[in-house]
């Protein structure tokens, strides 16, 4: 099933909206203590992984957070459209960004989901910890 390409200034916003929702997510966890190690990191190839924010905690866990933003909560919501697919392309750069750690350390998948418009006041951020784990054989939220 292919996805029509949307259009230039469509794909232009809905970056934006991603960018500025990796950052809200970003700061948020900051605020909380966890240390940004890198963004984006992706697996070389077509078809491969994408992880938003590679962090750290305090106990020196390591943790690969997905970044959501909905409108609104139809369909699911943000936190929901994180299903098996996104999940095992997830996993996929988790393991690949492991390769480079003699010992890793211990690790976790995190979704920080956000609801509503930016400005819009009714704007919601709720943070997944452990969201899902290597054995989540694609069960739902």
């Amino acid at each position: 099933m292919h996805k029509p390409a949307l259009p230039t200034r469509a794909r232009n916003s809905t970056k934006q909206a991603g960018d500025v929702a990796e950052e809200q997510a970003l700061q948020h966890l900051q605020a909380r203590g966890l240390k940004l190690l890198t963004r984006n990191y992706r697996t070389p190839g077509r078809g491969g992984g994408e992880v938003d924010l590679v962090m750290r905690t305090a106990d020196g866990t390591l943790v690969f957070v997905e970044v959501r933003r909905r409108a609104n909560a139809r369909h699911g919501g943000a936190a929901a459209s994180v299903g098996w697919v996104k999940r095992k392309r997830i996993i996929l750069a988790a393991r690949h960004y492991l390769l480079r750690w003699p010992s890793p350390p211990p690790c976790r998948f995190d979704v920080v989901a956000i609801e509503g418009g930016p400005g819009d006041g009714d704007e919601q951020l709720v943070w997944l910890q452990a969201a899902f784990d290597l054995g989540d054989g694609g069960r739902g939220f």
